[in-house]
């Protein structure tokens, strides 16, 4: 480029305003915008043979939020070829362009030409925070309530059950009440979040089990059919939450961090469980069976409100994204185009749809029992009291939260080292069914409480591998209609729940606990056939 060329693309003050915004590009070199930038042109022209030498020196100084002072400079020796200065400058000479090779220090009088030291940023840690993993931990801090809201039930049914002088029928019908509304919404809650955006979805998702949670100990004085109502209620708003959620971090999360992000959010639901089982006893005990509905729902006021002010159903969607982050999920994430209609055809034809669909029957059957009837095993079976029960059922919960994590961790460092993902999400959800199996077959040859809650544990431990096994395989085959999948596949999930708290009560007045177990057992086994001959974590939908 010729000296006046380079003059003219430096101008401070040029006739066309310049490419650039002053809070995106000071941003760049890491100070905020209310921070300015100096700058200091000296030129020096000289004429040699007939050409035409230009010796630049281009600073740069600014002042960050501490009041420290850093500078850098440039130095270009530039020989000119004949420029005719009526032609424009092109666009494509851009202000960044000239601004490369810029070295940054601590003070302008330590300036040196071979020295090269890069200013700190000024801007705080909590805004370097990756902005996708904000969204994980509010996914997660969604599903601790879910969970919490959810389980508390489990514990004040039994104070309520003597107040209102329910009958173990009436009970069995409120208990099931939930999965109705629940049932309802899976694949609606799918189509609703792949079309308009998950935030959205999640958002309402929330605040109505919230004020659903908040209404039941009122619906409960009022009347039984008010009371399932509102139960019915309350899982409307819980069945969007897992497809609105598989929506967002889709598109939010690069595949080498799926598992791990997925494992994350999923084990809020379990220590959503931790939560609420602890808790409840004492709420009871102190202020009465009222005071968990109360409590538990209120939280979620809190959660919306900083969902809203931070959450956004894309990363296109931010206008606070960093360049950098940007470019890391768009590169790395598969799902970028919005749904406008639902290929069910192309879906339901698809062998690895349906592995999951039946996985997912076999999974949650088990899973379940353990989170609906595992109180009152505690209580008739090991003879736990109210308050006992509740602090020993945390102990598997607390189990399924690290091995979740763990799980999630050794799936995406597998996957970083060229394992191939079916093999990954094959072995990961093997070890989902094949664990819990093993366990429960134990419980009928242990003598001792502890024994048996040990058994518990880990067969839930071993159950949470399954967040990177069958749990992240709805953004693997396909990542455009995951939410839609998810719903599909939990629905049948849904329907292992109400059949399988049916049956448990059927087999439990006709038999014994080791019948039960030996059901779960069975429907693991076949969900380990089935995932292994069909899965795969290759995209199958586009």
């Amino acid at each position: 480029m010729s000296a006046r060329a380079l003059l003219s693309s430096l101008s401070l003050t040029p006739k066309t305003p310049p490419d650039i915004s002053a809070q995106k590009r000071n941003h760049c070199l890491g100070f905020k915008h209310k921070y300015p930038f100096h700058f200091r042109i000296r030129v020096r022209l000289s004429s040699q043979s007939q050409l035409e030498r230009c010796h630049v020196d281009f600073r740069v100084s600014a002042r960050s939020s501490s009041g420290e002072r850093g500078g850098g400079k440039v130095r270009a020796d530039v020989k000119s070829e004949p420029y005719d200065i009526s032609e424009s400058i092109p666009e494509s000479v851009k202000f960044e362009q000239a601004m490369d090779g810029v070295v940054l220090g601590k003070e302008e009088s330590e300036l040196d030409s071979e020295s090269e030291i890069e200013i700190e940023s000024s801007v705080p840690w909590w805004e370097q925070f990756p902005k996708r993993w904000v969204i994980v931990v509010l996914c997660f801090s969604a599903f601790l309530l879910c969970n919490m809201d959810r389980v508390n039930m489990s514990i004040a049914i039994l104070p309520m059950s003597a107040e209102f002088n329910w009958n173990p029928a009436t009970v069995g019908l409120i208990q099931s009440s939930f999965f109705w509304g629940y049932l309802l919404t899976q694949i609606a809650g799918g189509i609703w979040a792949d079309t308009v955006g998950g935030k959205m979805v999640l958002g309402f998702g929330v605040v109505w089990w919230s004020i659903a949670t908040i209404l039941t100990p009122i619906a409960a004085k009022i009347g039984l059919p008010f009371l399932l109502v509102v139960r019915a209620f309350m899982g409307i708003g819980e069945g969007v939450a897992m497809p609105a959620m598989n929506n967002i971090l889709s598109k939010w999360i690069p595949v080498a961090e799926r598992s791990r992000s997925l494992a994350l959010v999923y084990s809020g639901m379990y220590l959503g469980s931790v939560t609420g089982l602890a808790f409840s006893p004492f709420l009871i005990h102190q202020y009465g069976w009222p005071s968990v509905f109360f409590s538990f729902g209120s939280l979620g006021t809190v959660w919306i409100a900083v969902w809203l002010s931070k959450a956004h159903s894309s990363p296109l969607d931010d206008p606070e994204l960093r360049p950098e982050e940007m470019k890391l999920i768009m590169t790395n994430s598969v799902s970028k185009e919005p749904v406008k209609t639902i290929p069910w055809r192309l879906i339901l034809s698809k062998a690895p749809v349906w592995a999951l669909i039946v996985s997912h029957f076999c999974h949650n059957w088990g899973t379940f029992i353990l989170l609906t009837w595992m109180p009152t095993y505690y209580n008739q079976v090991l003879k736990f009291n109210l308050t006992d029960s509740g602090l020993v059922c945390v102990l598997p919960w607390l189990t399924m939260a690290f091995s979740a994590n763990f799980g999630g961790w050794i799936a995406d460092t597998l996957v970083s080292k060229g394992l191939s993902i079916t093999r990954v999400r094959k072995i990961m959800q093997t070890i989902g069914f094949l664990g819990p199996a093993f366990f429960l077959t134990q419980l009928s040859h242990v003598n001792s409480p502890a024994m048996a809650v040990l058994c518990m544990a880990c067969s839930q431990g071993t159950d949470a591998f399954s967040q990177s096994g069958l749990y992240s395989n709805h953004q693997d085959i396909a990542p455009r209609y995951s939410g839609v999948l998810l719903g599909l596949s939990n629905t049948a999930g849904v329907l292992a729940g109400v059949f399988g708290t049916a049956a448990t009560g059927y087999i439990l007045q006709h038999g014994s606990w080791d019948d039960v177990f030996k059901v779960s057992v069975g429907l693991y086994l076949v969900g380990t056939v089935v995932w292994n001959l069909f899965s795969t974590g290759e995209k199958i939908l586009d």
